[in-house]
């Protein structure tokens, strides 16, 4: 890459799983409304045609007069060829397919365990990680052999066992996992501080929060706005909105399978006394089953939604269709900013800027005194030039540390169950679950781990057969 000017020009990234039909559109974007970047975007997916297209839509929005940042879109036929002499790595897949993921989700419902999500925790997120880590195996030895100073951002689920194989096969890699929840919960704080205190137009960044946990479940201990502690703040919203919880001015939890009243959240403040910073399909799947997600109907009482992966399918038909429309120019891409901080975190690493942010990567430097430095934790790091600092967050409170420990076990035995093909393992993990446990009998959960695991086989390592 070259700097001039404030700006870095022939910048490399090579985007595996570029296929993607969705977020990609939103890298792609977001990198077209910046001129302090550009270069060239390597497109590698299995999906060859699915790269194709993409390289096809993304050329055309560097063609428009109406974007600033100018990138040059080409597809890669190989991890080689697209990671050979990249500054920058990003990872979006989908380990597997919506097919795989019915299983997922969906099989668990035999012994009355639902899931919201079924991408990061219960049993749903152990199956997908055991077809998702052999992938980040390959993907953490190709970067090893091609780009082995290269900055690896993730964004596939789950993402605390993606960044974890990333750093047990290359443990000098620099990599780290990106995720939008946290800025999600500041929105929210930031609506919360408008109605209550009768500002107008707070800029999300300006909620200034220390963050802390794991993945999807994240939690603040702090949180301020210029100087005003939003804990009060937050406490009498609830106290007086408890019941209906908090409308987003752009969303309605009724009218979307993604979004929520954030009522979740709400109660575990009143419980826990710690802001949870996570979309409450996410909080519900860490904790106990026969709490937020006892059946369909305590769900809506709560007021968010089961994702079902039939929704997920039909979205992808309409996603696909958007595709050929925006190949064929038939459609534009509204260039409107995402939110999410990626571009904001090369420009960051490029030395462009300096940004704090909240960051996944390895627990070594204790970030979270009271969790295991073998963890993968959420916390805020310093971005600047060539560098990640995690922050010292502090230690997790005890109550909610009891939350937090099984995944953090769960982490541990998963990883090694995908590494070393362990059945038994899998077992561990699934009694040991929050949402599993106590829902059904020992031998009930080993069968349906049993009948998950046989779902998948097509995307396991043949030590599972």
């Amino acid at each position: 890459m070259k700097y001039a000017n404030n700006k870095v020009s022939d910048l490399q990234i090579a985007y595996i799983g570029g296929g993607s039909r969705g977020w990609a559109w939103t890298f792609m974007t977001d990198l077209s409304m910046d001129d302090s970047l550009s270069g060239t975007i390597r497109l590698y997916d299995i999906d060859e045609e699915a790269a194709k297209h993409n390289e096809t839509i993304g050329n055309h929005l560097t063609d428009r007069p109406d974007t600033t940042g100018k990138w040059n879109y080409t597809t890669s036929k190989s991890m080689e060829e697209a990671l050979t002499g990249a500054d920058f790595v990003v990872i979006s897949i989908l380990p597997g397919t919506f097919d795989e993921m019915q299983s997922d989700v969906h099989l668990p419902e035999r012994l009355g365990i639902f899931q919201s999500v079924g991408d990061t925790a219960g049993p749903g997120g152990i199956i997908r990680a055991l077809r998702t880590i052999p992938m980040f195996v390959d993907i953490a030895n190709a970067v090893k052999a091609y780009s082995p100073d290269a900055w690896v951002i993730n964004y596939t689920n789950p993402m605390t066992l993606c960044v974890k194989t990333l750093y047990h096969v290359f443990p000098e890699i620099k990599a780290f996992g990106c995720c939008h929840e946290v800025f999600g919960t500041q929105k929210v704080l930031k609506g919360i501080c408008e109605e209550r205190l009768g500002l107008k137009d707070v800029d999300r960044r300006d909620i200034h929060v220390n963050v802390l946990g794991i993945n999807h479940f994240t939690w603040f201990d702090q949180a301020s706005y210029k100087g005003i502690d939003l804990f009060p703040v937050y406490r009498e919203f609830i106290e007086e909105n408890f019941e209906e919880g908090y409308s987003e001015p752009d969303r309605n939890w009724a009218n979307s399978t993604f979004n929520c009243a954030h009522r979740v959240k709400f109660d575990l403040f009143n419980r826990f006394g710690l802001i949870a910073a996570a979309g409450d399909r996410h909080l519900a799947e860490f904790m106990p089953g026969g709490e937020y997600l006892k059946d369909p109907e305590t769900v809506k009482g709560w007021k968010f939604g089961l994702t079902t992966v039939d929704w997920r399918k039909k979205d992808l038909k309409n996603r696909l269709a958007r595709s050929a429309r925006l190949v064929n120019g038939e459609e534009e891409i509204e260039l409107t900013p995402s939110g999410e901080e990626g571009i904001l975190l090369i420009k960051a690493l490029c030395g462009l800027d300096r940004v704090v942010s909240n960051v996944n990567i390895p627990n070594v430097n204790r970030q979270i005194p009271n969790l295991p430095e073998t963890a993968v934790v959420e916390t805020n790091a310093v971005f600047g030039r060539d560098s990640i600092k995690p922050l010292i967050a502090g230690e997790i409170p005890d109550n909610v540390r009891a939350l937090v420990m099984p995944h953090v076990e769960n982490h541990e035995y998963v990883l090694k169950a995908a590494l070393e093909c362990d059945r038994e393992l899998v077992y561990r993990a699934f009694l040991n679950d929050p949402l599993v446990k106590g829902r059904a009998g020992e031998a009930d959960v080993k069968k349906l781990a049993d009948d998950m695991i046989a779902n998948t086989l097509e995307y396991l390592p043949e030590g599972w057969k």
